[in-house]
């Protein structure tokens, strides 16, 4: 792979990160896990080809702003995801809440106290 080729890997992924940022945005958490995956699979195929190859000082500079670009985006979708998980959280604790108030109060069956035989 050629030094511009792996710029163009890097550029390929930072679009991948603005659509998982995209994603996290309208809270489209199935779009995001499956971009996140295919990111995954990016991400392992560069860090593979990246380090036996040797960048000039203007290839070395746009990589590490494309890094840095991808990290401020993944840093966003990192706290949207921390507070996905907060709200579900909370709606899991409520539905319990009701789960167990609905266990106390709830009739156990027609109990009836009248003698048998009257209705």
């Amino acid at each position: 792979m050629t030094q511009e080729q792996v710029l163009d890997a890097y550029e390929s992924l930072r679009e991948r990160s603005n659509r998982m940022l995209e994603w996290a945005r309208l809270e489209d958490w199935d779009s995001l896990v499956n971009e996140e995956s295919r990111y995954v699979i990016e991400v392992e195929r560069l860090s593979k080809l990246d380090p036996g190859l040797s960048l000039d000082v203007t290839q070395q500079e746009r990589k590490a702003e494309l890094l840095e670009q991808i990290l401020e985006q993944d840093m966003e979708i990192r706290q949207r995801l921390v507070e996905r998980r907060d709200a579900l959280s909370e709606l899991i604790g409520v539905s319990q809440r009701k789960r167990d108030l609905n266990r106390a109060y709830r009739p156990l069956g027609k109990v009836s106290h009248l003698p048998k035989g009257r209705t």
